[in-house]
């Protein structure tokens, strides 16, 4: 388990997303927790210079949705990137992990298809008190870290792009 906030980061080390137009999909499910990882991606996407127009929020019902919900950001606007956010939290039944199993593969398959970013912003814990220690408690928030993860993998793809 970790133990020490890892959503701290220096700004000079970030790249200007002024211009990056990214998809944020956001799970109602759990939305206390959902809803804190939104607003730290939100905040750290506009310091890192991302402007509200360039931004293109989505809701879909639970985290087993959110792959989905990144392609229909990528096959239907211009977005370069999609940043998906939930929260799964383990019950007394396997639900828990064919869930949190198929939104893994799910983002990650979206993300190679399109030979885009599509970043996992979910958080997948054993109980309520892990969860909002991780959407914005004692141990930071991964709607932050995810936020910072698109915009340095929207920075390398066009750097890439541009060098050739």
């Amino acid at each position: 388990m970790a133990t020490t906030n890892l959503s701290q980061y220096d700004k000079t080390n970030i790249p200007d997303a002024r211009h990056m137009r990214i998809g944020i999909v956001v799970s109602e499910w759990n939305s206390e927790i959902t809803d804190n990882l939104l607003k730290g991606c939100i905040e750290t996407l506009s310091e890192c210079g991302a402007t509200l127009d360039n931004l293109q929020v989505i809701n879909v019902p639970g985290s087993f949705e959110l792959p989905t919900g990144a392609q229909f950001l990528l096959d239907h606007t211009k977005v370069e990137g999609v940043i998906c956010l939930g929260s799964v939290i383990r019950g007394e039944t396997p639900h828990f992990d064919f869930v949190c199993q198929a939104c893994a593969q799910g983002v990650n398959h979206v993300a190679l298809k399109y030979a885009k970013p599509v970043i996992f912003g979910v958080l997948t814990d054993n109980h309520i008190e892990q969860s909002r220690a991780r959407s914005g408690g004692a141990l930071g928030n991964k709607g932050i870290e995810a936020a910072i993860t698109a915009v340095k993998m929207i920075a390398l793809q066009k750097q890439l792009r541009d060098s050739w």
